[in-house]
């Protein structure tokens, strides 16, 4: 082999090499995100709709569980969102005990976290004290807290007493009601955990009235 041959394969190599590095770098960034939407989910309506789910913790008739975290995802302004953005070891034990009282389930927390957490541009621990945050910090109104009894209510109105009760606008909050039914409240914030308006492409609720079952 020539010394130019072997400068020109040495060259080479090097190129190649920065330009993996580069991209193994590129190729790990988080993905930047418009705006975090929180979701909580009603539980009765859930274990009453989900047979499978019935042997999860947030339906247990002896909880009384109302509310219960689903996710805080990180969210873009289209419509979509990113997703599995880093490979991260799982959720501490002892994180996961902590969060069981509002989000049951070690499978939804290990879930949440490894789906939506990791492109949220927080650590493990501020991301679960953020929800925690969140949830605690949150108003719910007198109604939903542990009703004994089904009612129904416009979608609308559910979201003026959520907003009601925290002062926040009414825009922050959207229902959710698969076949007319209270299912989800979901909450639109900003990056600094702000009420803020939800764009457009948060689905609204479209029925007139919604049915809501009571906690157990």
């Amino acid at each position: 082999m020539t010394k130019r041959l072997a400068s020109a394969l040495l060259l080479l190599a090097l190129v190649c090499s920065l330009t993996g590095t580069s991209f193994a770098k590129k190729k790990k960034k988080k993905p930047s995100f418009d705006y975090y939407l929180l979701t909580l989910s009603w539980a009765p309506e859930f274990c009453a709709t989900n047979p499978k789910g019935k042997s999860t913790a947030e339906c247990d008739p002896g909880k009384h569980m109302g509310l219960v975290v689903h996710g805080l995802w990180p969210q873009y302004n289209n419509g979509q969102w990113p997703q599995d953005c880093a490979n991260t070891p799982p959720v501490p034990s002892a994180t996961v005990d902590h969060m069981l009282p509002i989000m049951p389930g070690e499978q939804l927390i290990q879930h949440e976290w490894a789906k939506h957490g990791t492109c949220s541009d927080l650590s493990v621990d501020d991301y679960f004290a953020a929800i925690e945050k969140l949830y605690n910090g949150l108003q719910v109104p007198d109604d939903f807290k542990q009703p004994s009894s089904s009612s129904e209510a416009g979608p609308s109105d559910i979201e003026q007493r959520f907003a009601t009760a925290n002062q926040a606008s009414q825009e922050a909050f959207r229902v959710s009601c698969p076949q007319n039914k209270f299912s989800a409240v979901e909450i639109c914030l900003s990056k600094d955990l702000k009420y803020l308006a939800c764009p457009d492409t948060v689905k609204e609720c479209r029925a007139s009235r919604v049915s809501i079952l009571p906690v157990p």
